[in-house]
Order: C-alpha cells, then structure tokens, then sequence
C-alpha cells in the first residue's frame, strides 16, 4: 500500500530548473531552492551565482516529463544580454555560445 506524498501536488504542478556545472572535483547538479522557475534562474545566472554551467535541466513532476532546456536558457540570456546591457562571465558566455553554436550577439545570416 502506497503512502500519499508529503508534498502537495499544487506546489509540484510546475517547471522547475536545475543546473549542471563544472566544479573542480567533477560536474554536480547544484543545490537550489524550490522556487526556480525560468525567471529566477535567468536573474541568478545574470548575477553570477553560477560559475561553469554545462546543462540546465528543466522538469515538471505532476505532468511528468524532463528535458534539456540547455539551449532554451541560452536563448533567454542572449535575448536579457542584449537589451539590458548586461555584462557577462566568460564562463556564462561559453555556455551562451555552446549552446547556441556562435558567438553571443551575432545574428545567423539567412539566405536570400
């Protein structure tokens, strides 16, 4: 027989964010607070409380799914660097770039 959760599902159904990153011993998923959600991650990304991320997983537990949302959190900085004048960690930038396949801030040329 089952246990019903201790958890209530009203503070389950929603997305939230985790970050691998590189530390000196190896990659970790870091420790975070239950309320990272993409805006908060964008802001603690931006403020520098990250230092080498390698992926950003994001996952709902009520709808039951998980993918890299790698990319989707570079397009987002990309998108937060360029109209806020933010500066950024070299660091945030290779991740930016890694994920994006070119240098932050340089648009793809499209065919004509």
């Amino acid at each position: 027989m089952a246990s019903p959760s201790i958890i209530p599902n009203d503070r389950l159904d929603r997305d939230f964010y985790i970050v691998l990153e590189d530390f000196h011993d190896g990659a970790a998923f870091r420790e975070t607070d239950e309320g990272i959600d993409l805006s908060t991650l964008i802001d603690d990304l931006l403020a520098g409380q990250y230092d080498r991320v390698l992926r950003v997983v994001a996952f709902n537990p009520v709808e039951g799914w998980s993918r890299d949302a790698s990319e989707d959190v570079a397009r987002e900085l990309e998108r937060h660097i360029s109209s806020g004048g933010h500066e950024v960690s070299e660091a945030l930038s290779d991740f930016i770039e890694a994920q994006l396949g070119r240098r932050v801030g340089v648009q793809i040329p499209l065919p004509l």
